[in-house]
């Protein structure tokens, strides 16, 4: 259990843990505001991040331990990212600790880097809501150049988040270490029109895509 301290008191979170044998990194997953860590893209992202040498932790933000459907504060999440970083790092001593998210996780992962109140080696996130779709105007990119970590983007050139696609190109320009990976024709899922493929194997191939990316990252002297 995830032990995570909130204004409103304590709660105890659920930690689904996928071991690698010999792990090089271990990653906290954080899931998308509208499903928990049990959505298959996020068990097949974990499966193969696992597979490939990184110990990856599953949790439920606290709205969604407690039944809620809608995000709480973003200050509950970014609490719970610090505890879940804090347990992360006691399971595995020594071990780089990178933070990763779909889409609403990774943008509070971005947001706890930021204000310094998690310290990962690096952050990947898996279809980042750059604005509201149809709301270019309301970008969610002014944090991100504090963001010190090395910050990897996996993007679908179809996401509605995304569009238009130089938003991405800018805001990744404006950060210390980031880096874009575009997924043609991917939606904000990754999801290809014509392409039938199961939610957990989209998530493995994803999330397959940011290992030579954090092998890199990880094994590189800090600078």
């Amino acid at each position: 259990m995830i032990p995570v301290a909130l204004p409103s008191g304590g709660v105890e979170l659920g930690a689904w843990i996928d071991e690698a044998d010999h792990p090089i990194g271990v990653i906290a997953l954080a899931h998308g505001a509208g499903a928990g860590h049990e959505h298959p893209f996020l068990v097949g992202a974990a499966q193969a991040w696992a597979t490939a040498g990184f110990t990856t932790v599953r949790f439920d933000f606290p709205y969604r331990h407690s039944g809620r459907r809608m995000p709480g504060p973003a200050a509950h999440a970014i609490a719970t990212l610090t505890a879940v970083e804090a347990f992360c790092r006691a399971a595995a001593p020594g071990i780089p600790f990178v933070a990763a998210g779909k889409s609403y996780g990774g943008r509070m992962a971005s947001m706890a880097a930021a204000e310094g109140r998690i310290t990962p080696d690096a952050l990947v996130y898996l279809g980042y809501p750059l604005h509201p779709p149809g709301r270019p105007d309301n970008a969610r990119t002014a944090h991100l150049p504090a963001v010190r970590a090395p910050q990897l983007f996996l993007a679908g050139t179809k996401d509605p988040f995304l569009q238009p696609l130089a938003d991405l190109d800018e805001a990744v320009a404006s950060c210390q270490r980031a880096e874009i990976v575009w997924f043609d024709g991917g939606g904000h899922s990754f999801e290809v029109a014509g392409r039938k493929l199961p939610a957990d194997d989209v998530g493995a191939a994803t999330a397959t895509t940011a290992v030579p990316w954090l092998v890199e990252r990880l094994q590189r002297p800090a600078a």
